[in-house]
């Protein structure tokens, strides 16, 4: 049998709100969910796995529109090659990102260093 999870406990497990689990389901970025006899929606393992994806994409700044691509290119097999790329463009924008905010970490760096230097300290009187 074959677990199954509520979309609270799928909201829970992924992080995201339910409007936004049924605002994927709706815009195709999530595949439609099975339903109970009674109608409810049931996430299974596959869902939360693709939802961890959909998770780490996102909070890597991957616009919707990109997702929906790669949403829409998952769905057959033909398409690794487009996947891929549309990833290693995404990993690309990622890396340019992480190395920007690492300059800025120097600099921020560098202007506590001057004001250590001067005598200041982190804890005001």
């Amino acid at each position: 049998m074959t677990t199954t999870y509520s979309p609270a406990e799928a909201a829970d497990r992924s992080g995201f709100s339910l409007d936004t689990l049924r605002y994927y389901e709706r815009e195709g970025i999530l595949a439609p969910v099975s339903r109970t006899a009674g109608g409810h929606r049931a996430y299974t393992e596959g869902d939360l796995d693709w939802l961890g994806l959909v998770r780490c994409l996102r909070d890597t700044g991957m616009p919707i529109a990109q997702l929906k691509r790669y949403s829409e290119l998952a769905v057959d097999a033909s398409t690794m090659d487009e996947r891929l790329a549309l990833l290693e463009d995404h990993a690309r924008e990622v890396q340019a990102s992480v190395d920007a905010l690492l300059a800025q970490q120097h600099r921020l760096r560098e202007k506590i260093a001057w004001y250590r230097r001067q005598g200041a300290s982190s804890r005001p009187s």
